[in-house]
Parts: structure tokens; sequence; C-alpha cells
């Protein structure tokens, strides 16, 4: 029987926790066993579950991130432990996700992988496999990761300013050295924005093989009867323009509020995913919503919309954009990073980033022909390319391809 063992900061939680979720019911279809090793946040999972480390090992490594820029090289002891259990298991696929969560060590696990003949997947989330210490870089137009990573700019964007340390140099030769050395290692980017940022790094030699991020179009599908969910969050009977986000720090929150100023009294905003203080703070056309894990809670709002806008300039997937099309609501997307290429005209917009005249243009189309102009393209596209099941079906023919290619 083949085996699988993913790696990743959560399971069955945010968006890479339920992708690594579903991936692993897939192989457990076709009759594989399926682990998961991962740093917190524990769920309830149909594959088996190894925690890495602990609350004192995460603390002590979240500490390390943020005063001495060492993300991902503390947790030593909870890793090689990792390790002992990946020796009794003795995986046919060892599949890489989020490595940075503050629960592993990079460098005593890729040094591991370069002694060891697994085949390794490598999927890639964001950009903080190819720069010193950054996951984006787009916003503050950095080229530094294509030659090597030095006196970063990112640091001084950090919450816990001054870093006592400016490890990006450091840490983007060690990351060089220990990706580029194992070689039995394939890299899944997950748009093809991603694909091309991976050919301009030192990753570039690797085998890449582009998966979309999917989503589980049975549960973000259009929903009716939203009267429950108008008057559980108190959401008038407007226009509703609705964002969403896991957490708001870099996603566009401020272009939502400049937006709010120039709406007129029969629209209102929506934002799912603020604190509380985020919300204490929100004008009167703005209507704040606290994160939630329910999808199907998220279904409805996603359907009571009538247009989505993602105003983030640093996506590598868009998941949210997705999620919302597949609810059959059109969406607003920055000219920005993988965004583009989820949305067509029959979908939705396109305009440059914090173009806040353009993202209210794209209002007055919808106001004057309609959500329903857009629905059923809306949720055609996302069936035909960004089906859950479909993506996972890549991923297990990637796997059998990667094993057919190790032994002849």
């Amino acid at each position: 029987m083949k085996k699988l063992l993913q790696i990743n900061t959560v399971v069955n939680y945010g968006s890479t926790g339920h992708i690594v979720e579903s991936i692993g019911e897939e192989v457990l279809r076709h009759g594989w066993e399926s682990y998961i090793a991962y740093g917190r946040k524990p769920r309830s999972s149909k594959s088996r579950l190894i925690k890495i480390g602990n609350t004192t090992s995460v603390l002590w490594h979240y500490i390390q991130r943020e005063f001495f820029d060492r993300s991902a090289l503390a947790s030593i002891r909870a890793t090689k432990r990792l390790l002992k259990k990946i020796d009794e298991i003795n995986p046919d696929i060892i599949h890489l996700h989020n490595l940075h969560g503050c629960y592993l060590n990079i460098e005593v696990l890729f040094e591991y992988l370069a002694r060891k003949n697994f085949q390794i997947i490598f999927t890639l989330h964001d950009c903080w496999s190819m720069t010193g210490h950054c996951g984006h870089f787009t916003e503050i137009n950095c080229d530094k990761w294509k030659t090597g990573c030095v006196h970063c700019p990112q640091i001084k964007r950090e919450r816990f300013w001054p870093f006592i340390l400016d490890r990006s140099t450091y840490n983007f030769n060690l990351k060089k050295k220990l990706f580029t050395n194992v070689n039995n290692l394939t890299l899944v980017p997950v748009s093809y924005w991603l694909e091309r940022v991976v050919k301009e790094s030192f990753l570039k030699e690797k085998s890449i093989y582009v998966i979309y991020n999917g989503i589980d179009t049975s549960v973000f599908k259009p929903k009716n009867n939203l009267d429950v969910i108008k008057q559980k969050y108190n959401i008038p009977s407007k226009l509703i323009l609705l964002g969403v986000a896991n957490v708001w720090e870099n996603k566009g929150l401020d272009d939502f509020l400049l937006l709010s100023k120039k709406i007129s009294d029969d629209i209102v905003i929506v934002l799912v995913g603020l604190s509380k203080k985020q919300i204490s703070k929100l004008p009167t056309k703005i209507i704040g919503i606290e994160r939630t894990e329910s999808k199907e809670e998220l279904a409805q709002l996603y359907s009571l919309a009538d247009l989505f806008i993602n105003p983030s300039v640093e996506e590598t997937f868009g998941l949210t954009t997705v999620e919302a099309m597949s609810c059959g609501t059109p969406v607003v997307v920055y000219n920005s990073t993988a965004s583009p290429e989820l949305v067509t005209t029959e979908t939705g917009f396109v305009v440059e980033p914090h173009d806040i005249e353009g993202i209210k243009r794209s209002i007055d189309v919808v106001c004057r022909v309609s959500k329903v102009h857009y629905s059923c393209a809306c949720r055609d596209r996302v069936i035909k390319y960004y089906s859950q099941r479909n993506q996972n079906k890549s991923y297990y023919s990637l796997y059998e391809e990667v094993l057919r290619d190790s032994i002849e």
C-alpha cells in the first residue's frame, strides 16, 4: 500500500489546511495511507495526524522569528522527532506545504531529505521559499530575491519593528543551499504568475508543475433563502459589496475605507475576517464580521453579495475570489500578481491597483446590468478550472508520475 505524508502548519483549518485535508482524502479513495504532520490548530481529519512540537516550542520559535529573523530555523528537537516518525512510516511521497509557521526547522528537515530517496512535492503557496525573509514582495516592488536578498526593506514594515537582526542574506543563502540540494524535488506553484517567479529564482532548475488551488463546489455554490444571514448580521436590503480575508493586514482594508466614502447610500460594504478592534473603527457604510470557519455561512455571504472585491496586490492564487465566483457572484480584482488570471470579462473586472474610481465604475456596471448577468459564467469557470476534486486528481496524477519516473 502506498503512503503519503503531508507537512503543513495546520490541518483542516484555513485555506492551506483544507487543501491538505482534501488531498489526503483523495489518496485515501485510491487505497493509499495518508498522514498529515502539522504544527498547531488540530482539527478532525480522515488522515492519520502527527503533531510537531508543542505550545512551548511554537512560542519559542515565534520569538526567534519575530526578533531574530529566524523563520523556520528553530524547533530543532520537534523536527528531529518528526524525522524519526518519517523513518517509521517510510512514505512513498512527502508533500510539503507551508513550512514557515513557527513549528519546523528547514535545515534539519532538508538535510535529512537530501540523504533520503523519497519523492518530494513542494507546493508553493507564497514566495517565502525564494526569499530571505518575506512571503510577498510585489507591493514594495523589490526584486532582490532574483540575485540575493540583503538589507530587507520588508522588515521595517513588520509589526514588531525594530528587529534585533536582519538575517535576510543568511536566510536566502541557506534556503538556496537546502532547497537546491534535494534531487527528487518537484515544485508546485499554485498559479502561472507564481510559476514565472519560480523560473526567475534559484529554484528555476527544478521540475515545475502548476496546479491551481481548488475549492469544494458542492459547498461554495449559489444559495437561496438568505434572510437568516441578513438578519444575523443586520445587513440591509441594499446593493452589497463583499470582501473576505483570513487576516486583513496587507489585504486592502484601507482601499475599502476609501471606497466607502465614494459609494451612495443605497450601497453597503460587508467585510468578513476583521478583529473586534477593526470592527469598532469602521465607518457607517461598512458592516464588519469576525472570521468564520463555517464554509456554509461564507457561501451564504458570497451568494448574498452583488459584487465581490479583492483589493489585494499580493495574491499567489486568490481563493476567496474563486469562492465568490463559485457562488455566482462577479468579482473585482487588481491587475497584480495572480489575480488577473482568475477573471474574465464574463466573470468580473480587473482594475489597476488602488484604483478606487475603477472599482466604482465596476460597481456602476453591476448596478446597471445586475449580478445575474455574470452568475452562470462565474460558476461555470470555477467548475471548469478550480474545483477541488479536479485539482486533487491533478495532485494524484503527479504522485503517480513521479513514482513512475523514479522506477524507470
